[in-house]
């Protein structure tokens, strides 16, 4: 479903939101323990609430809402990969009471909590695994098109067996004219003709959705029939929308101009651009408040380690193409590109010092670019630069490649937190999907899940090369 402009797993938030109930819950009934407090146990008491956002946020900043997580059939293994969180959680809780003593976060009360918080998500994650592989909870959705198109809607999460999926595929619909290419398909296609309608189709097969896959449409697609399925509250979405809400990507494999212009998203207003300037001084502002003693350490590592200065200037491409120096603290020797050749950055690249691989895997290196900020030439999210030499051979072997510049870059971004750090052409293809995403569909929101998300890699180390 979409919230504020991201799609966001509807089975996510709605674990999400039982999860903050469950908490919640749990310890505002041992707030009616004695010594009963009543100006802690009201609905609205601050200290309640803050606490069941705090073991909320702990849950989502060790990666417990990601799907891998959410379908464990094993309280045992559940209760093992929460218990350490929420026991940080609270020792958050405790070092807040030991400056607050009038604060009900007492040894006991937060002991307890976290054993009967504990107790209380085993049970609701091992029931919500058992509903989730229930096929009655799943969208079934049927593939208008029988062409090497359509057959792609199989492949979408390569990593997950059917059973796995949210959803259920029930077949493919061929119309009259098309050539049909499932033939090696596990799934049954249907032909549309005689006097059966696609409505009619649908009810039968009891679809949720169907999803548009014909490549050709001129004089191929049922749009009468398409807009009487939707009148009687079946979707109907097209390939590319399928992709962008499953994958959080823009597959340019389906992509056409044509909806990229009459597509939602891909608004530039003045409020927006204001609201995220806004969002970039503020966040750099506490960025660097929090990092200054992590960058002064820094600094003298490098210094320590080898010759050369601490800082790095860089030439890169930022909005509308122009070139700006992009500042980051120096990971590689000083003669790195002694030859004034460009070069990937290698998994094991031999230029990169011991001190620079360390900093390099925290993302440690990126800091100084809120000088950028400051400065206007970035955004905390965007894009990332590119160098100007690889942004050409970029733009001539990537369609839309230089759609990722109609933004400020950023020192994070959808690509940085959603896939592994590229270095090849490849890489920067599959690394445009998801910045093309981004700049459809960038929000305020959606810079906050890019903010909690970039936290969540620089905690495990993820990504970076």
């Amino acid at each position: 479903m979409r919230l504020f402009g991201h799609y966001v797993k509807r089975h996510v938030l709605l674990v999400g939101l039982t999860e903050l109930a469950v908490v919640y819950l749990s310890l505002s009934l041992l707030l009616q323990l004695p010594p009963f407090r009543p100006e802690a146990s009201s609905v609205l008491a601050f200290e309640p609430v803050a606490a069941s956002a705090v073991f909320l946020l702990a849950l989502l900043l060790a990666g417990h809402y990601e799907e891998d997580r959410l379908v464990t059939r094993h309280p045992g293994r559940c209760a093992l990969q929460v218990f350490p969180v929420l026991v940080v959680a609270g020792g958050a809780l405790l070092l807040y009471a030991m400056f607050v003593p009038a604060s009900a976060f007492t040894v006991f009360y937060v002991g307890a909590g976290i054993l009967t918080i504990l107790l209380g998500l085993v049970v609701e994650r091992t029931l919500w695994a058992s509903l989730s592989s229930a096929d009655a909870f799943k969208r079934k959705i049927l593939v208008l098109g029988v062409g090497s198109r359509a057959r792609e809607i199989e492949h979408v999460h390569p990593e997950k067996s059917p059973a796995a999926l949210p959803y259920r595929l029930l077949g493919y619909i061929a119309t009259p004219e098309e050539k049909d290419d499932t033939s090696a398909s596990r799934l049954p296609t249907l032909r549309l003709e005689g006097d059966i309608t696609l409505l009619e189709m649908a009810r039968d097969q009891g679809a949720h959705e169907i999803v548009v896959a014909i490549r050709d449409r001129r004089g191929n697609l049922p749009i009468k029939q398409l807009l009487d399925c939707k009148l009687h509250g079946i979707r109907v979405m097209d390939l590319t929308a399928f992709f962008e809400r499953e994958q959080q990507k823009l597959q340019l494999g389906s992509l056409n101009a044509s909806w990229l212009v009459f597509g939602e998203g891909f608004r530039q207003d003045g409020l927006r651009q204001t609201v995220k300037r806004s969002f970039d001084v503020l966040a750099s502002g506490l960025l660097l408040l929090v990092t200054l003693p992590v960058m002064l350490l820094t600094a003298i590592a490098i210094k320590l380690e080898s010759r050369g200065p601490v800082f790095y200037w860089q030439t890169r491409v930022g909005l509308a193409n122009e070139p700006f120096e992009v500042c980051k603290f120096r990971s590689m020797r000083e003669d790195a590109e002694v030859d004034g050749v460009a070069r990937w950055a290698a998994q094991d690249d031999d230029r990169i010092t011991r001190v620079g691989r360390i900093i390099r895997k925290l993302r440690i290196d990126e800091l100084p670019q809120v000088i950028n900020v400051f400065q206007g030439t970035m955004s905390f999210v965007g894009p990332r630069p590119e160098r100007p030499i690889f942004v050409r051979e970029l733009s001539r072997e990537i369609p839309y490649f230089e759609a990722r510049h109609s933004l400020r870059p950023g020192i994070t971004g959808w690509a940085q937190v959603r896939y592994p750090y590229g270095a090849s052409v490849e890489d920067a293809r599959e690394k445009l999907q998801y910045d093309l995403y981004y700049v459809k569909n960038h929000t305020l929101f959606l810079d906050i899940v890019i903010l909690v998300e970039t936290v969540k890699v620089v905690l495990f180390g993820r990504g970076a090369r």
